[in-house]
């Protein structure tokens, strides 16, 4: 089966520009109260995916010490400077349900591009998991049939 009508759309989808600061990301993800966001460009584009533990890592990385952590500090780096480029990949509109088992072991969502790369959703790990148990009781039902009718 397609993956399209498993599509969580763009406009209900929480995301990042890769040309917010550091505290614009940080405080987008808090809101959302994921762990990680996909990222895109000003026109649209995937870019990668960024998680909790990135932003904690270069807020210290743009800070001696912990003490010295202010939100000034956080305005000098983007999204982009420590998005997890490549390491999430997007999933094209037109992908198979099975093709996406693999990716989701891994992440809580798959995001979805088309086919000149812009972002347009995604498919969460939770509809990717109900697909296959659904699947699987489809299956089991019609052994069962079929083992009562012989």
């Amino acid at each position: 089966m397609n993956i399209a009508s498993f599509l969580l759309p763009k406009a209900e989808v929480a995301y990042l520009r890769d040309d917010m600061t550091l505290r614009q990301g940080l405080e987008k993800l808090r809101r959302s109260g994921f762990s990680a966001i996909p990222v895109i460009d000003v026109e649209d584009r995937y870019v990668g995916v960024v998680g909790v533990a990135d932003f904690l890592w270069n807020i210290l990385a743009y800070n001696q010490s912990l003490d010295g952590i202010t939100l000034k500090n956080l305005e000098q780096a983007t999204v982009r400077d420590f998005l997890q480029n490549g390491k999430v990949r997007p999933a094209c509109i037109d992908t198979a349900m099975e093709n996406l088992l693999e990716q989701a072991k891994n992440q809580n969502f798959v995001p979805v591009i088309d086919d000149r790369n812009v972002f347009i959703g995604i498919v969460t790990r939770s509809d990717i998991i109900k697909y296959f148990v659904d699947k699987a009781n489809v299956r089991t039902e019609e052994k069962r049939g079929h083992t009562e009718d012989t």
